[in-house]
């Protein structure tokens, strides 16, 4: 069974997903929403897993050239995000999983989800960009087509407001938790919170495509 096209829905669905969730409580009227949501995708983070279990299993096999480090880290660092990601969530729970009884480790789990969830979304913004060529190369233009180039031009745009979005959106500060609380600007609504967030993910995907054209043009250099 073909699963590539599974996994990119599934890519597709999951990265929306986190964009919402990057909003915290702020979308809904009841926390339970967001708990929902973030089981919902624990479970697809799950399925991405096993359809994936082959680049799991040869983590320790072959040889690691420079882009192959990359993307293993970069794999990694959301893998870890999302074990943090559902400990603390479990903690911080008011709803699902209540039937746990768990009553300490409040403080633990308000830190480690806000640092967990902006470090998992630049990590997943990233690897966006390790198979972004890969999508780019899918789609067929006529050799007198100037889409491509337009293309181009756009996303160097959205990564440059990318860049704008990322500092005032404080996206920096949950980071290195300089700042320990999420704070959503009403004043920008909304809409302008999915474009932001969107741009940043362009930025990040656009650097780590970049940084993964250099290294496979020289592969044995870092």
């Amino acid at each position: 069974m073909n699963t590539k096209y599974l996994r990119i829905s599934i890519d597709i669905f999951m990265t929306c997903l986190s964009i919402i969730l990057m909003g915290g409580a702020y979308f809904f009227p009841q926390d339970l929403v967001h708990e929902i949501l973030g089981a919902v995708l624990f479970v697809i983070w799950a399925v991405h897993i096993f359809l994936n279990h082959r680049w799991y299993s040869a983590l320790f096999k072959g040889r690691y050239s420079p882009r192959r480090i990359m993307q293993t880290l970069i794999n990694c660092g959301i893998f870890i995000c999302v074990i943090f990601l559902v400990i603390s969530g479990i903690i911080l729970s008011n709803h699902i999983f209540t039937f746990l009884g768990i009553e300490s480790g409040l403080g633990f789990a308000r830190t480690a989800h806000l640092l967990s969830s902006h470090w998992y979304f630049l990590f997943m913004s990233l690897h966006i960009g390790l198979h972004s060529g890969m999508i780019a190369n899918k789609i067929q233009f006529s050799p007198e087509s100037k889409l491509p180039v337009v293309l181009k031009f756009m996303v160097i745009i959205i990564a440059l407001y990318g860049i704008y979005a990322f500092v005032s959106r404080g996206v920096w500060k949950y980071l290195i938790l300089t700042q320990k609380f999420f704070f959503f600007n009403f004043e920008k609504g909304y809409l302008l919170f999915f474009v932001d967030y969107i741009s940043i993910i362009v930025l990040f995907a656009f650097l780590s495509n970049l940084i993964q054209q250099r290294l496979q043009k020289n592969p044995g250099k870092c």
